[in-house]
């Protein structure tokens, strides 16, 4: 997945620079964090960046102090729900200056959520540049602490004032900033859904569109009353095909194989963690195979004892160990403590994304 940087980092911040506002807050609430106890998604950093698309351009690009968006109650994004959003993280390295993990992947993967949804591109200087300008001046929110980022929510919604059915003319962009710690504080426990469905073929769920995480609400929420962290969607044709788990892609460990559903019918998001351990996977000398993988096959392995490990991947949750996986009268119970793979998975991935190894492959955009 990975994306070659279209243009040169010192143009597209110059462009940035030149062409997006910056109002520095007055008030700063950074002595309000306790960074020792971080929660995801909670508190956010001094800083927001907005822009807006008038039909032809992108225009009115700011980073302002952090505060409440003006929408009309007719706006489009409410009614038919035009939105998109992605999820990055930036670290700190040995000498404290903040990187962006894979900045330009996310970018890809926005603009072709919003071709899907009928909105327009975001160009580079404003995602990857307007990003690196917020970072640089909320820098002091970049937590320092293992296991802890500042986690990036880009996002556009629609912003026609018209609740007639069809796609808006213009557009807010956004990006807040969130100082947080692990999504998932512990090893998880999955049920796999063979009731309601995530994506079908044709569908938007390659795309990181609002209307995936919201259709999936309800099923969840039936999932966590009976203890459940998470559901582990299958297809909607077999039911029995392995898809994401909705915050995450899935990997499964089988012998010396590491199996993670392929994306060739569009119904799963192409995870840019997902693709950053299939790479780390294969530097362990592991056969990493992207392909079609049931449930059935899943429950084989448990039986005849050569299931080792099975792991989500996502930006928010990093690599989350699976405990529990339960699928009708089955259930695979894991010994976490012992997953040496998985271990070297995040082992590895921390070093790299802290500047403690080298960023071989140039995933790192220092600012």
């Amino acid at each position: 997945m990975a994306v070659e940087h279209p243009t040169a980092k010192s143009t597209v911040m110059e462009e940035a620079k030149r062409r997006i506002k910056v109002t520095k807050t007055t008030n700063s609430r950074l002595a309000e964090v306790d960074f020792n106890n971080l929660v995801f998604g909670k508190k956010y950093a001094d800083h927001m960046l907005v822009a807006d698309f008038d039909g032809k351009e992108w225009k009115n690009a700011e980073i302002l102090p952090f505060q409440n968006l003006s929408v009309s109650p007719s706006n489009a994004a409410w009614h038919y729900g035009q939105a998109i959003f992605e999820g990055i993280k930036a670290y700190n390295d040995q000498e404290g200056n903040p990187m962006i993990f894979r900045p330009y992947d996310n970018y890809a993967r926005f603009n072709k959520s919003a071709e899907r949804m009928g909105m327009p591109d975001v160009p580079e200087w404003l995602f990857v540049g307007g990003m690196a300008m917020l970072i640089d001046l909320d820098r002091q929110w970049v937590p320092s602490n293992e296991g802890c980022s500042l986690y990036l929510r880009p996002f556009m919604i629609a912003a026609d004032e018209f609740i007639g059915v069809r796609p808006s003319d213009t557009y807010k962009f956004a990006i807040i900033n969130s100082p947080s710690g692990p999504y998932f504080n512990k090893p998880i426990h999955l049920l796999v859904q063979d009731k309601y469905i995530r994506a079908f073929p044709g569908g938007v769920g390659y795309a990181k569109a609002a209307g995936n995480y919201g259709g999936a609400m309800y099923p969840t929420m039936q999932a966590r009353k009976d203890g459940y962290d998470q559901i582990l969607w299958v297809d909607g044709h077999e039911y029995k095909w392995l898809q994401e788990c909705g915050t995450m892609n899935v990997f499964v460990i089988i012998g010396n194989r590491a199996i993670t559903p392929d994306l060739t019918n569009g119904t799963i998001l192409a995870g840019v963690t997902r693709a950053s351990v299939m790479d780390v996977l294969t530097d362990m000398g592991l056969e990493v195979e992207e392909r079609p993988v049931s449930i059935e096959e899943v429950v084989a392995a448990y039986e005849n004892g050569t299931l080792r490990e099975v792991f989500g991947t996502g930006t928010a949750a990093s690599v989350a160990y699976v405990e529990q996986l339960d699928y009708k009268e089955h259930r695979i119970s894991m010994d976490t403590t012992q997953y040496e793979i998985g271990a070297e998975v995040i082992s590895r991935l921390d070093a790299i994304r802290t500047g403690k190894a080298e960023d071989s492959r140039s995933w790192n955009f220092h600012i």
